[in-house]
């Protein structure tokens, strides 16, 4: 049995998925001409209270025009210190925008909006970057699942309002933050600016993202992702997908949840274990003893065919996900109440 949680980017469509791949009416979607692919923007935009939403083939690439879409060259834009923009973007924001990066020290990757307030620089002040934007992640990657309360949201908006800056957030697992806070995806409509939301993760589908804004921002972003590369033909196969896992593998994701608290709970208990960080969603951050090598740790868990990743510093990541069934649950949490470093 080979068990893999490294990520939840792992997952594999499952056969009623490739069925609804395989009998997506397509088109060529640069001309616009793709009806599954025009479907499940109008679906996702319609989702989170927003006018138009542009597909994606990465998270990434959705964040970076974003970005792009907000700032000029020789601005900054703020960030936790923890921000997927940041860390694990290749350097986008500035090599695609020019833009520096104010980082903040959060709360598991959550930043306040006092701390927004912070650190913005005076407009009048020209030796500084102009102050442009603010990008949020919910759930926080490297924060561990870590989920915005929905009122500091709200708070932020306020500072960016009063301070004319735009609201970015980067949902790659909005769906997990919502399946767990009960949050209504409309009010984020009304936050932020612009949104993008994964499909392939928790969701299970093989590709894709969704940035939401308005008709003109979403207008604008398709000259960005066509610059970036973007710009895709008969792709609403892949569409096919992410309205199918839209319709069918939100709700399910509170099985990854309890099963990720349980993960966690097991954990809490062995010896080897120094910490287990706050588990609201998918992502389970543990920290091991000084004395403790990361490496053997990962190696007793692979020879019982249990992949999981590291972070570095004694930290270990475990992500629950579709394709993470029940019965590798039950053999997961066994082989961690026997292991013995």
């Amino acid at each position: 049995m080979r068990i893999n949680l490294v990520s939840d980017t792992v997952t594999k469509p499952t056969q009623e998925m490739l069925r609804a791949m395989f009998r997506a009416e397509v088109g060529d979607d640069v001309y616009k001409q793709d009806p599954t692919v025009i479907d499940l923007e109008a679906k996702v935009a319609e989702m989170f209270g927003m006018e138009a939403g542009l597909f994606f083939p990465s998270g990434t690439m959705a964040n970076q025009t974003a970005i792009k879409l907000h700032t000029q060259p020789g601005e900054q834009l703020i960030a936790d210190k923890w921000a997927h923009v940041y860390n694990y973007e290749g350097g986008g924001a500035s090599f695609n925008s020019g833009v520096s990066c104010c980082l903040l020290d959060g709360n598991r990757g959550m930043i306040t909006a006092e701390q927004v307030a912070g650190a913005i620089n005076d407009p009048e002040f020209y030796h500084s970057p102009l102050t442009s934007l603010v990008c949020v992640e919910n759930t926080t990657n490297k924060g561990g699942g870590a989920c915005y309360d929905f009122e500091e949201f709200k708070k932020i908006r306020k500072v960016c309002d009063a301070n004319n800056l735009k609201f970015h957030l980067d949902g790659a697992r909005i769906w997990n933050a919502l399946v767990a806070t009960n949050d209504v995806p409309q009010e984020y409509g009304k936050l932020f600016d612009t949104i993008s939301v994964c499909l392939s993760k928790g969701l299970g589908a093989p590709i894709g993202s969704v940035l939401l804004a308005d008709k003109a921002t979403i207008h604008r972003a398709l000259r960005v992702r066509k610059i970036l590369g973007g710009g895709m033909r008969q792709v609403g196969y892949l569409a096919a997908a992410g309205i199918f896992a839209l319709e069918n593998n939100i709700d399910r994701l509170a099985e990854d949840h309890r099963r990720a608290k349980e993960i966690g709970a097991v954990l809490q208990k062995k010896n080897w274990v120094a910490k287990v960080e706050p588990i609201e969603t998918n992502i389970l951050i543990f920290s091991l003893h000084p004395q403790i090598s990361e490496a053997v740790v990962m190696e007793k868990l692979h020879q019982k065919g249990i992949g999981i990743s590291s972070m570095g510093h004694g930290k270990l990541r475990i992500v629950t996900h579709l394709d993470y069934r029940e019965v590798m649950h039950t053999y997961v949490l066994e082989t961690l109440e026997k292991m013995v470093i």
